[in-house]
C-alpha cells in the first residue's frame, strides 16, 4: 500500500478517536485551555503523530448550565493533526461543516 495512503488513514484514525473519546466531556471557560492541551497530548501519544492542535470555539461556551459548564459538542471542536509515516507527511483537520451539519474530516 502506498505510504501516503497509510499516513492519510492514520490521520483519520487519530481524528476519529479524538472525536469519539471527548465529545460529551464537561467544559467551561475555566477548563477550556486545559482540555485543549489534554486532547492534544492524547493525540500526540499515538504512533506517527508529528503535531496536533485542538481548538474549542469559545463563543459556543457562552450557553452553559446553571452549574457553569456545558458538554463538548461536535460544533465546538476544531482539530488538526500532522502524521508522518516512513517519509510521507499528511495534515488533516476535523471541523464542523454548517452546510452538512456534520463534523467533517479532510486532508489539508
Amino acid at each position: 500500500m502506498e505510504k501516503k495512503v497509510i499516513a492519510a488513514f492514520e490521520a483519520g484514525i487519530k481524528l476519529g478517536a479524538l472525536f469519539h473519546q471527548f465529545i460529551g466531556v464537561p467544559v467551561s471557560k475555566k477548563n477550556v485551555e486545559l482540555l485543549e492541551r489534554a486532547m492534544e497530548s492524547c493525540i500526540r501519544l499515538q504512533p506517527y503523530v508529528a503535531d496536533a492542535e485542538v481548538r474549542i470555539d469559545r463563543k459556543k461556551l457562552e450557553d452553559v448550565s446553571k452549574f457553569g459548564y456545558t458538554s463538548l459538542s461536535p460544533e465546538m471542536l476544531n482539530a488538526r493533526v500532522v502524521v508522518e509515516f516512513e517519509g510521507e507527511r499528511v495534515e488533516a483537520a476535523l471541523e464542523w461543516d454548517d452546510r452538512l451539519r456534520y463534523p467533517l474530516m479532510r486532508l489539508l
